[in-house]
């Protein structure tokens, strides 16, 4: 499940640190954090869909990859990423 384009723009404006910023780890993670949450969804209605099931587990270990990137090299980047998103570790 992709995002709407009005969507994708909304998440990016919020989380760039800079105009025009698409490319920075806490951009890519909202994006995906968004796309995980949408898919996390369509699961509730279609149990067995796991073609879409192994696109989840692509996306998660993506970002995983860019959080741990990002732990590296600043710890309180890092920490606020979670605290924004949701997201457990």
């Amino acid at each position: 499940m992709s995002i709407a384009a009005e969507r994708k723009a909304e998440v990016i404006k919020t989380n760039a640190n800079k105009a025009g910023d698409t490319g920075s780890p806490e951009v890519q993670v909202a994006i995906l954090s968004e796309r995980i949450a949408n898919l996390t969804n369509h699961f509730k209605t279609h149990v067995k869909d796991n073609h879409s099931r192994r696109g989840l587990l692509k996306l998660v270990s993506t970002r995983r990859s860019l959080l741990d990137y990002v732990k590296k090299k600043d710890e309180a980047r890092y920490k606020s990423l979670l605290e924004k998103h949701n997201i457990r570790r």
